[in-house]
This record gives structure tokens, sequence and C-alpha cells, in this order.
């Protein structure tokens, strides 16, 4: 299964237009079942992110003085010429089919793990490899950013939870917006 676990504004973007996150980690932490960064890691067995959120996790760890913060499988969309982690850093382009499908051997019997960006996770829904969506909701504006998912998608409402100060949802993709199917 292949989960974009992520954060959002309630204006609906995962980072401001500087690609910064400073609002999401001001914002009080929860860790109500279901919804936990923990919890959801112990289920995960490979993960994918795009460039623009590989670099900022680079940038930011070298920064603090951490290193690559993944053990696990770690695919990267990329069509530049990017420094490798240390670690299982593997970078890729094209369609995502290939993608799911290699972190699907490399995970075995856990899920799949979308990191970001939300355009890599609209690429990934048109390809019909999206399952779910978790998300928490911080009580912050930004007017504009990167967007959290910039497609035309149903979702299902599978639970909902006050979490610290995020509302934090599961929803099932349920596939195209019900206007945009062929019919």
């Amino acid at each position: 299964m292949l989960t974009y676990y992520t954060a959002t504004t309630l204006d609906g973007f995962i980072a401001d237009p500087d690609d910064s996150l400073e609002w999401l980690f001001r914002q009080k932490q929860g860790d109500v079942p279901g919804f936990g960064y923990d919890e959801f890691m112990a289920g995960v067995g490979a993960l994918v992110m795009g460039r623009t959120t590989y670099q900022w996790v680079l940038d930011h760890e070298a920064a603090a003085g951490n290193g690559w913060p993944f053990t696990l499988p770690t695919w990267v969309m990329t069509s530049r010429e990017l420094p490798a982690a240390e670690g299982d850093v593997r970078f890729a382009s094209g369609d995502v089919r290939a993608v799911h499908e290699a972190m699907t051997a490399a995970a075995g019997t856990k899920g799949l793990w979308l990191v970001g960006g939300g355009d890599l996770a609209g690429q990934f829904a048109e390809a019909g490899l999206l399952d779910e969506v978790v998300v928490s909701v911080a009580p912050v504006t930004l007017g504009a950013g990167r967007p959290l998912l910039p497609r035309r998608l149903d979702l299902e409402l599978v639970e909902a939870a006050a979490n610290g100060s995020f509302v934090s949802a599961r929803y099932r993709v349920a596939g195209p917006l019900l206007e945009d199917r062929v019919r």
C-alpha cells in the first residue's frame, strides 16, 4: 500500500514559496493512535520522494549536524544530478510505475511511504498507485507555496482525529474526480 503521509496548512500548502517548513516545526505534535509518526514508520518498508524534498532533507539534516535520517530503501525522483546521501538512496526518473514495482519488492510485506511532494503524489495517483492520503492539517495559512496534491481526485474519509495542534485525517483514494472519469 502506498501512503502519502504528510502535513499541510489549512489553505493546502506543504511548503511556502521558498520551500520552507518553518510553519510546521513550531506546531505542537500529537501521537494519536493511527496518526503518529513512529507508529506509521513501523509499517513502512520503502519510501519515495521528489528532488525538492530530498534536497531539503539533505540541507536541513546537514545544517543540524545529523546524517541521512532514513535507513529504509529510498527512491528519489529526479532528472537532475544530485549528491548522494549516506544509506540506501536510489535515483530514478520517468514513469513512476517502475519505481513502485521496485519499492514493493524492496518493502516485502511492509507499506510504502510517499514522503513528498504534492506533484509526485499526483503522478502516483494518476497511475492508479496511490492508495491513501494521511494528512495532518496545521492551524496556519500561507497564501501560496507548494500545493498538497495538485490533482483532481475523489477521496473517501476513513478516520479523523484531533492530534496536537493538528487535525489528522486518513483518506482512501477513490480515483479521479467523478466528473473527470471517462464515461
